[in-house]
């Protein structure tokens, strides 16, 4: 009677088994949080080189960790503050950061402001140069398309967005009264929506009254002084200040709000 000798384990060479494969690659790039976790993991490698080729390796090993502490610590207060201002979706986070580098430019900005006799709130009220805007930050699913046809709808896969429009329109018609009744004069707000996540296969296009476009034309939309053949009013810093002073008094702020979650419909 033979006896099958049993077929000797696979070497594994030290160490490997640590390093992540593929599949656990593609796993954690579609973790929301792997954005901030590379960015830490590169500081971190900087930080390492850095002082190891100064010092020597154990202190490269001690300040890497200690970058590694001092961004997170950084970054749950940025989030803190955040939430405390009810910012409360990724794409309303992006978009505050891209306003407020136009401050310098002239450029004020209000976020998560409420309308009054409403649920409803603006994301971004922004008074600046060119105009006074209400912007509405919207996050999609990028695995989906956006169209639009004849400049008179708006897709995003299967799913209309006329509602979102329908609404954008709403919130900048509410932000004009109640900005001009204080004032006592005319006020426009203009609609606009910051699309991120799918790609958008154009530069700006106006929908239904709503200027659409993605969330890496929006410096370069508001700076525009002519915007379809239609040149927009000069705001004086004074007017500038006056606007932004009589908006932060009619639409208050709106804390601690419960995220609000978007289908694909919108």
């Amino acid at each position: 009677m033979s006896v099958t000798p049993p077929e000797p384990e696979p070497q594994v060479r030290p160490g490997l088994h640590l390093l992540p494969g593929r599949g656990e690659l593609r796993h954690l790039a579609g973790d929301s949080r792997w954005p901030v976790w590379r960015t830490r993991l590169i500081i971190c490698l900087i930080v390492f080189t850095v002082i190891t080729i100064v010092y020597n390796l154990a202190a490269g090993l001690t300040v890497a960790v200690l970058a590694g502490i001092a961004d997170a610590i950084l970054r749950g207060r940025s989030n803190a503050a955040n939430i405390a201002q009810g910012l409360t979706t990724g794409a309303q986070r992006r978009t505050k950061k891209q306003l407020s580098k136009m401050e310098r430019a002239g450029y004020r900005a209000l976020h998560i402001r409420a309308i009054p006799g409403s649920d409803e709130v603006i994301d971004h009220l922004l008074v600046g140069p060119t105009g006074v805007y209400a912007i509405d930050s919207e996050q999609w699913d990028k695995q989906l398309p956006v169209r639009n046809k004849n400049g008179r709808s708006l897709y995003h896969g299967p799913f209309s967005q006329k509602a979102r429009l329908e609404h954008a329109v709403w919130e900048a018609g509410q932000a004009s009264d109640l900005i001009g009744d204080a004032l006592g004069e005319d006020i426009t707000v203009r609609p606009a929506m910051v699309v991120y996540g799918p790609s958008i296969p154009w530069g700006v296009i106006t929908i239904r009254g709503v200027d659409v476009f993605g969330g890496d034309r929006l410096r370069k939309y508001l700076r525009s002084r002519t915007y379809a053949g239609v040149r927009r009013p000069k705001l004086s810093a004074e007017e500038v200040q006056r606007i932004y002073t009589a908006a932060e008094r009619v639409l208050p702020p709106k804390t601690a709000m419960t995220p609000r979650v978007l289908t694909p419909g919108g």
